[in-house]
């Protein structure tokens, strides 16, 4: 499949109001690491491959590891994840499949003895603008960028 349009040259200021989000979202106060963990989650579950490539680089050279990454798809079985990286990965199934889920009680819930009133907000924000991109990236068809597999 081949772009089809790029965002950041059609549509500068569009862009630019977007990576100001971003800017704001790693300024916050999340940890890094728990920011790529909720990017990855919920690209995995709208199938963005690109964002999946850009978002599994950026958590490893925060130190994320293989394992955490290879098991993220099944968090719920694995317990490599602290309670806190667990709520905050319910909560972003939960937002990312906000028209099955309505963002339930339970998960908004789970939240509360982890996360600060301002820090479910910016959860929250971060879970919306991944969900934008990977809406951007897949319906625009963004290539991810191939690495050289190693010898």
């Amino acid at each position: 499949m081949a772009q089809r349009v790029s965002a950041p040259k059609i549509a500068p200021d569009g862009y630019a109001a977007l990576v100001a989000v971003e800017k704001y979202l790693h300024q916050c106060g999340l940890e890094e690491r728990l920011i790529h963990l909720v990017k990855m989650r919920a690209s995995q579950i709208n199938g963005c491959a690109y964002c999946l490539a850009v978002h599994s680089r950026d958590a490893r050279r925060a130190g994320e590891s293989e394992q955490r990454l290879y098991l993220l798809d099944a968090w719920h079985e694995a317990p490599i994840y602290t309670p806190r990286e667990r709520a905050a990965l319910a909560w972003t199934e939960a937002v990312t499949r906000i028209a099955d889920t309505h963002a339930p009680d339970e998960a908004y819930e789970a939240l509360r003895p982890h996360f600060t009133d301002k820090e479910i907000a910016d959860l929250t924000i971060l879970v919306g603008m991944i969900n934008l991109w990977n809406r951007i990236a897949i319906s625009l068809r963004s290539q991810p960028a191939v690495e050289p597999r190693a010898a």
